[in-house]
């Protein structure tokens, strides 16, 4: 598989599910040894430079993976610590994140104690404390409600003009339509199609028909 991502791209990988989509997020940040191949971040190989290529690399994954007993903006200084930052500068800005996701009033709270939406907040701002140029997120918006889904999407499309280069995966097509600049569809592990968005949906097509198109054929293929 070969796949490359502008800087500053919003960037759909779409697939069903076993199409390889968290598997190749693992491989870029690192949980996963690739067996072959390489994967640079804004030039650095993630195997032999891998501390700057993970000091680049923000990733909100679908899991809650939080301490339980440390206070969510705890959560978000001792995450900073994980990339050697720490201090009153990253105080700040842990509390500029808070502030910005809507969670200061439950800043000292423990983050068993918040909502399943303000915990999906704290996963997105958990990926940012560090300032990467490069935010994963896998599925952001599984188990939330409408309301706080539009919030997000105005949130990520606000982080991706300030320069953010995003990677989303997503099973919500309307999601990928209405945020990625450019999308990829994987299925069995190979790369189906990768096109501008506006390419993809041409001649009146939703995504979810190109989609189902591409998964018809795929499988036709053996793929």
């Amino acid at each position: 598989m070969s796949l490359r991502v502008e800087a500053g791209d919003f960037f759909g990988f779409l697939g069903p599910n076993g199409a390889g989509k968290t598997t190749t997020i693992n491989a870029i940040v690192g949980l996963a040894q690739k067996s072959a191949g390489r994967i640079a971040l804004f030039g650095y190989d993630n195997a032999t430079q891998w501390r700057e290529a993970r000091g680049l690399v923000g990733l909100a994954p679908q899991e809650f993976n939080f301490d339980r007993y440390l206070s969510i903006r705890d959560v978000l200084i001792y995450a900073a610590g994980y990339f050697g930052l720490r201090g009153p500068e990253i105080a700040e800005r842990a509390d500029m994140l808070l502030e910005r996701f809507g969670l200061t009033s439950k800043s000292k709270v423990e983050y068993t104690r918040i909502s399943g939406g303000q915990k999906r907040r704290l996963t997105l701002a958990r990926a940012l404390i560090h300032q990467p140029k490069l935010l994963i997120l896998d599925e952001p918006t599984a188990g939330v409600d409408v309301e706080l889904r539009l919030e997000l999407w105005e949130w990520l499309k606000a982080l991706n003009a300030e320069g953010l280069t995003v990677f989303l995966t997503t099973h919500y097509l309307e999601e990928a339509e209405a945020l990625c600049k450019r999308i990829a569809i994987i299925r069995g592990g190979k790369i189906l199609t990768e096109k501008p968005t506006r390419e993809l949906i041409a001649d009146g097509a939703s995504l979810q028909d190109v989609f189902l198109e591409l998964m018809r054929e795929g499988q036709e293929a053996g793929v």
